[in-house]
């Protein structure tokens, strides 16, 4: 996961906590937790990016809208970086 954006991890994290959730579900949850709104030429791009890589499957929902879900690629990558955030985890003062 060390080859992706914060931008695109957060994407992920999205994706794992639905089952199948189209692109536009994905960028409603993540426009909550962002300062702003998501504009289709950030989203889908990215989103491509992370089927490409292999961390996320794309297949039609109908003829206009794709679903999105996490691979077990994506879900391992998930699993180790939150072990590697873990390990690096602030200490309280």
């Amino acid at each position: 996961m060390h080859d992706l954006s914060g931008f695109q991890r957060d994407l992920m994290y999205v994706i794992s906590g639905f089952d199948k959730p189209s692109g536009q579900e994905v960028k409603k949850e993540l426009e909550q937790y962002v300062d702003g709104e998501i504009n289709h030429g950030r989203l889908y791009p990215n989103l491509d990016t992370l089927v490409n890589k292999g961390y996320v499957e794309k297949g039609p929902i109908d003829r206009r809208t794709n679903y999105y879900a996490i691979t077990e690629k994506g879900r391992e990558a998930i699993r180790e970086r939150r072990s590697w955030e873990d390990r690096h985890r602030m200490v309280e003062a």
